[in-house]
């Protein structure tokens, strides 16, 4: 299984308003994805910053993640995001 955490941190207002605008769509086809164990982003007590949470199956799932998200809307519009994640990858 993989496992992320961290966060999103903007540091402008149209960098927030791109997160708010993409989000529920991202999170939705993120959902979608076969080997999509869980995906939240939530907002925090700043309103700069947003948690993401996320879990996948296995590596190759997690890397198809990480592929198709490349190509889509919320990567377009977020990507110069600062973004600060940990990662662990966990046996079976």
């Amino acid at each position: 299984m993989i496992r992320l955490r961290g966060q999103l941190i903007c540091t402008t207002d149209a960098e927030q308003a791109a997160v708010h605008l993409h989000m529920s769509a991202h999170i939705a086809a993120s959902r979608a994805e076969p080997a999509c164990l869980s995906f939240d982003i939530a907002a925090t007590d700043d309103p700069m910053v947003f948690e993401v949470m996320e879990a996948f199956r296995d590596r190759a799932g997690f890397d198809a993640h990480q592929a198709r998200t490349r190509i889509s809307p919320w990567w377009q519009a977020t990507k110069d995001i600062l973004r600060a994640f940990r990662m662990e990858e966990l046996g079976d």
